[in-house]
């Protein structure tokens, strides 16, 4: 009798084991659906509306403030998706840490362009090139920052453009008058720009262009000028071009620049105040000069120079890892970010600036709508030469700032020789590589090791 006790338990849990691995699915899988029950990536995707929130796990290093969460989070809503805030650093040591995993934690990282090189090196990242031609079948992303999104690979994107913020130019419109004869406001060369600044202190009688030389003037030095007219920022610091930019802000730009430029930190002050007409600055030190007045300025792209317009894109990225559990999800995610809609939403609430053109801006307001459009112009420029924030410095990222502006200011407002300046502050610039070990980043080509000063 023990015996057949034993045979009947025994059948008992043989039962119950059978009917634990019948369908419905265990829990597990409604967080990360297993792959082979997923739509392939190359087939149409279901609608991201019919997706629940937990089904997609998305990481972001963009709107952690708790009030922009929850703008954020009513976005996502929408779509039936959600997200989590994280820093940088954790997330980048988790995905490292989990890069052996079969299933790893996250499916989307939405993260700056500078969080994916060294996830990159680690090899931790999608190839999402599929992705992208699949997306751009019905909106169509700026160029330049689908460029950007290859970390100098020929058949490999790490992330799929996801929203930007930028510097641009802005104007009075009375100043629109003295433009040089057949200029067009948004395909400014920066002689054009110069002989405009100089008709406006002839005609006037007042130096009327303005820079912020007291805010962010390395950012117009190392992502406008320098890439714009040497088409580098670090492996063409020394070059000839560089020389001759110098020399062209020196004795041509500089004298018709208003001489409180140097105590400017943000430029809308000064716009508002008529002391300046003309005026470079970042959207959001434009932006209260736009909503305040927004029919007597106009807001226009960056000029161009001989090497392409430089400009400095901030980039926000939307990346899967290798190991992502449910990567057609990621998809649906990425594509209803990515909707024109989305973006147009996501710079109404929150003040990122889209990477796709149709986006909507006739309910922006009027200040917000006219930087909008000439951030995209400037975007999708085909002359667009994207200079991106400095990658890989660390805590040093202060020391280059500091290296633009010392060979602007030694050769500009000091008068000194601009070869011994180049090659002093070039040998800083070096160093500055070397013990941080920084590889190039764009403008300047990929390298292997610390970026060189050529």
């Amino acid at each position: 009798m023990t015996r057949a006790m034993k045979l009947i338990a025994l059948l008992v849990v043989g039962l119950l084991l059978l009917s634990a691995c019948a369908p419905p699915a265990p829990p597990q899988a409604e967080e990360a659906a297993p792959m082979e029950e997923a739509a392939p990536m190359e087939e149409e995707a279901a609608p991201a509306e019919e997706a629940a929130p937990s089904e997609v796990v998305f990481f972001s290093t963009q709107f952690a403030p708790v009030e922009e969460q929850a703008k954020f989070r009513a976005i996502l809503a929408q779509g039936g998706f959600d997200f989590t805030a994280v820093e940088e650093g954790p997330l980048i040591d988790q995905l490292i840490a989990s890069k052996g995993q079969e299933a790893g934690p996250i499916d989307v990282v939405g993260a700056l362009h500078g969080t994916f090189p060294p996830l990159a090196r680690e090899e931790v990242m999608a190839n999402l090139i599929d992705l992208v031609e699949d997306l751009s079948a019905d909106r169509e992303f700026a160029p330049a920052f689908l460029e950007t999104a290859r970390l100098g690979a020929e058949d490999f994107v790490y992330y799929v453009p996801w929203m930007q913020a930028t510097y641009i130019m802005a104007a009075h419109r009375q100043a629109l008058d003295y433009l040089p004869e057949g200029a067009d406001l948004n395909a400014l060369t920066w002689d054009q720009f110069a002989q405009w600044c100089q008709n406006l202190l002839d005609q006037t009688g007042q130096p009327r262009c303005g820079l912020p030389h007291a805010g962010l003037f390395h950012r117009f030095l190392e992502g406008y000028l320098w890439p714009s007219f040497t088409g580098g920022m670090v492996t063409t610091f020394k070059s000839p071009e560089a020389e001759e930019m110098l020399a062209w802000a020196r004795d041509v730009l500089w004298p018709t620049i208003h001489p409180q430029s140097i105590n400017y930190e943000f430029m809308q002050e000064p716009l508002l105040s008529g002391e300046v007409w003309v005026a470079f600055d970042h959207t959001a030190r434009l932006i209260e000069a736009f909503n305040t007045k927004p029919d007597e300025f106009v807001a226009f792209p960056a000029p161009a120079g001989p090497k392409g317009r430089g400009f400095m894109p901030v980039i926000v990225g939307l990346g899967m890892p290798r190991n992502a559990p449910n990567p057609d999800g990621a998809a649906q995610l990425i594509d209803f970010l990515t909707r024109p809609e989305t973006q147009g939403q996501v710079l109404r609430d929150l003040g990122f600036f889209p990477v796709v053109g149709g986006v909507d801006f006739s309910d922006l307001p009027p200040g917000v709508a006219l930087e909008a459009d000439a951030v995209t112009a400037q975007a999708s420029a085909p002359d667009a030469l994207p200079a991106l924030l400095p990658v890989g410095l660390g805590e040093r990222g202060g020391e280059i700032n500091q290296i633009f502006r010392n060979a602007f200011d030694r050769v500009v407002l000091e008068g000194q020789d601009i070869r011994t300046v180049l090659d002093e502050e070039g040998a800083n610039l070096q160093a500055l590589m070397d013990e941080t070990g920084a590889p190039c980043w764009a403008p300047d080509p990929p390298s292997e090791g610390p970026c060189q000063v050529q």
